[in-house]
């Protein structure tokens, strides 16, 4: 299951990207907003990244209005390696080089036809791991060695 949350700036797109993946078959769970009421990005972020993070999920997509709060917010969860696209090649690179797990869109500044083939690059590639994987072990070195457990 694909987790997917967004912001007020962001709810426009994220409804289009919700229709779009369950048009494809995937399943997709709406965890907000569901209102262009104002609302706090990092309580939003938080609601994909911490069940990624907690490897009850596996992926996510956030929306706010130009996606960089959301990535700020998700990646301060362990594990999370949330990245904010612009077009196809990013997308494309964040699933094939990063392994991104969260894919972060900017619903104020993307065309959504654009978003929409965004999304299905990321959801569709796969992580070519080899030389990638070293490196995101080094990422994952460095959240070890900089973050303080919750225990």
């Amino acid at each position: 299951m694909l987790l997917i949350a967004s912001d007020h700036g962001g709810l426009e797109l994220k409804q289009i990207l919700v229709d779009f993946l369950r048009k494809r078959g995937i399943e997709v769970k709406d965890l907000g907003v569901s209102a262009d009421d104002s609302v706090d990005y990092p309580d939003y972020a938080a609601l994909v990244a911490e069940p990624i993070s907690n490897k009850t999920a596996e992926q996510g997509i956030l929306v706010c209005g130009t996606g960089i709060g959301m990535s700020i917010a998700a990646n301060k969860f362990p594990g999370v390696r949330a990245a904010l696209v612009h077009d196809e090649f990013t997308a494309q690179m964040a699933r094939e080089h990063n392994n991104a797990n969260v894919l972060v869109l900017g619903g104020r500044v993307l065309d959504p036809d654009l978003a929409c083939r965004m999304v299905a690059l990321w959801y569709d590639g796969d992580y070519e791991g080899g030389r990638h994987q070293n490196r995101l072990n080094k990422i994952i070195q460095l959240e070890e060695n900089n973050c303080v457990s919750k225990a």
